[in-house]
């Protein structure tokens, strides 16, 4: 399995991190990072990433969105949401994290789907599409291939359920107590909901 992240500039540390310890931990899968233009891409945590140029995406297997401040940039660069539109589209699966669901949500591929996001961000997100029907109290939304997580750390459980639904629950298990990391199983348990 190849897991393809996909960058930009002011990307939530956690919300690529966590996830990426949780399958960087599953027998076999690679991951691989673009962006649009390709280069290093940095945060506001002073991380920079190498990264291919989007355009290089040659997987159609797993392809990963995070968020953070710079969601609400790239939300309105037409030429990103387009890529991803199209990169979405051709892959197996489709796996966001925090406000990365609202720019899978621009490219029209959630709508009549279930979806969640960051609740502090919540009311943003939902200004994306007004199609999608956005599920609050969730830690992670699953609605066909579309895997969405709540915020930040919520992007860990997720990655551990998806592990779960593709290589078995006890191999999650397994991961999570290798991690040492306390994984909240059931996807609607969700403590952060105001």
């Amino acid at each position: 399995m190849i897991i393809n992240v996909v960058l930009f500039h002011n990307f939530e540390t956690l919300d690529v991190f966590g996830p990426v310890e949780v399958f960087g931990k599953a027998d076999e899968w690679e991951i691989k990072y673009y962006s649009l233009d390709g280069g290093l891409i940095s945060n506001q945590d002073n991380i920079h990433i190498a990264t291919e140029k989007l355009d290089q995406f040659i997987s159609d297997q797993v392809l990963f969105l995070p968020g953070g401040i710079g969601a609400r940039d790239e939300i309105n660069n037409s030429s990103f949401i387009d890529t991803i539109k199209h990169l979405a589209t051709k892959s197996q699966f489709v796996i966001t994290v925090c406000t990365g669901s609202a720019l899978l949500a621009k490219t029209g591929l959630l709508d009549g789907r279930e979806a969640t996001s960051n609740k502090r961000s919540f009311d943003w997100v939902k200004q994306s599409s007004d199609q999608v029907t956005w599920i609050k109290q969730a830690r992670w939304v699953v609605d066909g291939k579309y895997y969405t997580s709540s915020g930040i750390s919520a992007g860990i459980d997720m990655a551990l359920g998806f592990i779960a639904d593709i290589k078995g629950l006890e191999k999650a298990r397994e991961i999570a107590k290798r991690i040492e990391y306390n994984w909240q199983e059931d996807k609607i348990v969700d403590n952060f909901t105001d």
